[in-house]
């Protein structure tokens, strides 16, 4: 009975940890690329100028995830669907199209959080 009641309380409490913010260098794709009006790996087609809702690649979470992601030098922040794979550049986590990096004051790079 007891350990079931500490199985429990654990996972609740692991359930109510935040996500930790991922660090890293974000990148900008879709133009130029050959990726824009292609279908992304969830299937949807890809419009790196798409507002609503912004979208990201990225390596890990699942598609349809919402991230925050906040450029770290100037602190304007986006959420973003994930609708892709990618970056594969080391060293880079999110790939934003062109709407998403510009209304986050990126230009080709930038260090960002991602929660």
């Amino acid at each position: 009975m007891k350990f079931r009641l500490l199985m429990a309380a654990l996972a609740i409490a692991w359930a109510a940890t935040p996500a930790r913010a991922e660090t890293c260098i974000a990148s900008q794709y879709g133009v130029g690329d050959g990726y824009h009006g292609k279908r992304a790996a969830n299937g949807s087609i890809f419009n790196t100028y798409a507002t609503s809702p912004y979208t990201v690649a990225h390596k890990t979470h699942r598609f349809g995830t919402v991230l925050r992601i906040t450029n770290l030098a100037n602190g304007r922040s986006i959420s973003a669907v994930v609708t892709d794979r990618g970056p594969f550049v080391k060293g880079r986590c999110v790939d934003l199209g062109r709407a998403g990096a510009n209304a986050i004051g990126m230009g080709g790079t930038a260090r960002v959080s991602v929660e």
